[in-house]
């Protein structure tokens, strides 16, 4: 079957930027703002999210994860707050206005800045206090897996890996 991505005819891939320096200026960090929550909402745009979404400690502690309480719209939500892995931040991205950026080409309009960071996020569950066993928190593992399938191989654990294959 021909066709691209989009099911026509088109066979042509869009390629697209990504600016992690944001501005110039200094990025705000929303770091104990970022929540994840287990629905979906419709809508994009400026709110007082903090006026209406108001977690509150639990006290309780399951699996090493402190547990936090909240409403989001009269339903009861229990969640935790997990930092990112050492070495990793996060980004809330936007889309570049073309007239800002005279260097990126009109045809092209896949092109994302960034808008704020952050270093911690907070997983909410609607049926179930936080485990470590959440597919959000188990996601995290992945970066343990990454970092070994890119890390370089030295001499020593060629050999070291060899010696071991003898042995057995």
């Amino acid at each position: 079957m021909d066709g691209g991505i989009d099911g026509g005819g088109s066979s042509s891939t869009s390629m697209g930027t990504v600016n992690l320096r944001g501005k110039g200026e200094s990025l705000p960090d929303l770091t104990g703002k970022v929540h994840q929550l287990p629905c979906c909402i419709k809508y994009d745009g400026p709110t007082a999210v903090s006026h209406y979404f108001k977690p509150i400690p639990t006290g309780v502690e399951i699996d090493g994860l402190r547990v936090e309480e909240a409403y989001f719209r009269g339903r009861k939500l229990q969640g935790t707050t997990v930092p990112l892995p050492q070495g990793y931040s996060g980004f809330v991205l936007g889309k570049t206005s073309l007239g800002k950026q005279a260097n990126i080409p009109e045809e092209n309009p896949n092109c994302w800045e960034t808008k704020a960071k952050f270093q911690n996020v907070t997983v909410w569950n609607h049926d179930s206090l936080p485990s470590q066993n959440d597919a959000f928190l188990r996601a995290f593992h992945w970066f343990a897996v990454a970092k070994s399938l890119h890390q370089p191989v030295t001499a020593e654990d060629l050999e070291s890996s060899s010696i071991s294959q003898k042995l057995e």
